[in-house]
């Protein structure tokens, strides 16, 4: 017989490794936080590109709204027989600016109307997607045909945000700017035009920069006389009288 000793073996004690619970919840803990800062900063990355992408979008539609009234100015015409046709029209309240022009082939939508590069411009302010919204719009049309159903109700937007439109025109006579010109039958020799835009918060989550930009342009052209459309004295047709070049002032900036 064994004794009590020798007939069991001796018992071995083992340690198993394993997470306590507080390892478990501080681990947990650790990893949220890290979580946390990295949504943070992809938050602000975004938000980041998002707001500077939408800055350069309005700075980008500020510089396309004034070179298409640049561009449209520069090509300006009008004739004293014809002033249902070609007529300069500028209001102050609401903002309006009025006229026809020879566009060259690249002008917006000029597509759209072929070859009649001859047509009548609108811009004015309408109303945006957001009701506090103003956009400046352009309608234009061939100066012998009504404006169409789409033209006038999906206008060419230029800019977005708009606070303000504003077209000066020199006055020779009085010598200053004005906000109105009622002077149909003529073309005022130098156009201001006054953009501001900015302030939303829609794509920026704060109150965007305030965007202003002026432009002085001189009008290459002045209105044709009536007499110059007729036939001239010794049978000529079209024959224009001397006329003095229009005087332009200087304007101080």
């Amino acid at each position: 017989m064994c004794g009590a000793r020798s007939c069991h073996p001796p018992l071995v004690t083992r340690h198993l490794s394993a997470f306590t619970l507080i390892e478990v919840m501080i681990a947990m803990g650790i990893f949220c936080l890290v979580m946390a800062a990295i949504y943070s900063s992809w938050d602000l990355i975004w938000r980041a590109a998002r707001v500077s992408q939408a800055a350069a979008a309005q700075v980008q539609r500020q510089r396309v709204a004034i070179h298409t009234i640049e561009d449209a100015l520069t090509c300006i015409q009008s004739f004293q027989a014809d002033m249902r046709y070609y007529s300069f029209v500028v209001n102050e309240d609401p903002p309006e600016l009025d006229f026809t022009a020879r566009l060259p082939d690249n002008f917006p939508r000029n597509g759209k109307f072929g070859d009649l590069n001859v047509r009548q411009l609108q811009f004015t302010l309408a109303a945006g997607a957001d009701p506090a919204e103003k956009d400046l719009v352009l309608r234009q049309k061939p100066i012998l045909l009504d404006l169409d159903t789409d033209e006038q109700q999906n206008p060419l937007v230029l800019a977005r945000y708009v606070q303000t439109f504003k077209v000066e025109c020199w006055d020779t006579n009085r010598a200053e700017w004005t906000t109105e010109w009622d002077n149909t039958n003529s073309i005022p020799p130098l156009i201001r035009v006054n953009l501001v835009l900015g302030g939303n918060t829609h794509d920026f989550g704060h109150a965007a920069p305030i965007l202003a930009v002026s432009r002085v342009i001189a009008a290459p052209s002045q209105t044709m006389p009536a007499m110059a459309q007729s036939p001239g004295m010794n049978g000529a047709p079209n024959s224009p009288p001397n006329l003095p070049p229009p005087v332009v002032p200087p304007v101080k900036k």
